[in-house]
């Protein structure tokens, strides 16, 4: 609606994870690392936890774009699922072919898949998002996937991404053994106030090539940040409708003014978000 009239080749601020957008922040970079190591490493289990919004699915998506070929790579986004049927879901991911979707032929022709990539030099990684919603028992079959491995190296990789409670549930008893078998941590944390400034700078240039035709005011930046408390989504849908503010006035200066008056507009929704 807006893209037009500020000079955008698309909207900077959707709050979908394209990984086209992903921020070099401190923390991002770290997470990276982390990932990366673990991978290329053949740690096993990885965990990779962060509050709602600051950017897990982006982290990951753009962590599956930079993996080289011989990374073969599952990506489960909803995990709400019967046993079996994330099993399946997991199973065919990679592209192995079922004709009995029992549980112990689900887990043999995986695998024979996983010892064929083995054989020919590659490395099998799958990525379960919104792992706080893991059942118990959907976690302790994780752990029995880990178990699939050669004498010298893990045949899976398994990166585990979720909001803090993942770790609170980790912390069960009944998990103590998938608990032994992480290897890597990682917590992800909101962004610092002038990591906040570079994030709005990077996101408008992405989507125009340029920022010249838009402008924060210090103060407007400061409210965004105070409000947003770094969290990435809620810079997102702040700026969004800061620039649709902004427009509707014919201007393209965000002041301090127009990010209260988006505020307003947004409280309620804000309050349950931060809370």
């Amino acid at each position: 609606m807006y893209c037009q009239f500020y000079g955008l080749k698309e909207k900077p601020f959707n709050v979908t994870s394209d990984p086209a957008f992903f921020f070099f922040s401190r923390k991002h970079k770290d997470a990276l690392a982390h990932l990366k190591y673990g991978v290329t490493q053949r740690k096993g289990i990885i965990v990779i936890t962060g509050e709602i919004g600051t950017g897990k699915t982006t982290l990951c998506r753009f962590f599956l774009n930079q993996l080289e070929k011989n990374v073969k790579t599952a990506l489960i986004l909803n995990p709400y699922l019967p046993e079996i049927q994330l099993l399946e879901a997991i199973v065919s991911d990679f592209g192995v072919v079922l004709k009995d979707k029992s549980r112990l032929s689900l887990i043999s022709e995986f695998n024979k898949f996983l010892l064929s990539e083995s054989e020919c030099g590659n490395n099998v990684t799958l990525i379960i998002d919104e792992a706080q919603n893991l059942k118990t028992h959907q976690l302790e079959q994780v752990r029995l996937l880990s178990n699939l491995e050669t004498q010298k190296n893990k045949l899976l990789q398994i990166i585990l991404v979720g909001q803090p409670e993942l770790n609170r549930k980790l912390d069960q008893y009944d998990l103590r053994q998938l608990q032994q078998r992480i290897t890597v941590r990682y917590h992800m944390t909101p962004l610092d106030q002038d990591e906040v400034i570079r994030y709005i700078e990077h996101r408008l240039n992405i989507a125009s090539g340029s920022i010249e035709r838009i402008d924060f005011s210090d103060e407007a930046l400061k409210m965004i940040y105070d409000f947003s408390g770094g969290v990435p989504r809620l810079i997102n849908i702040i700026c969004d409708r800061a620039l649709l503010a902004a427009f509707v006035d014919e201007s393209r200066k965000i002041t301090s003014d127009t990010i209260k008056k988006c505020q307003e507009e947004l409280g309620a929704y804000f309050v349950g978000e931060r809370q």
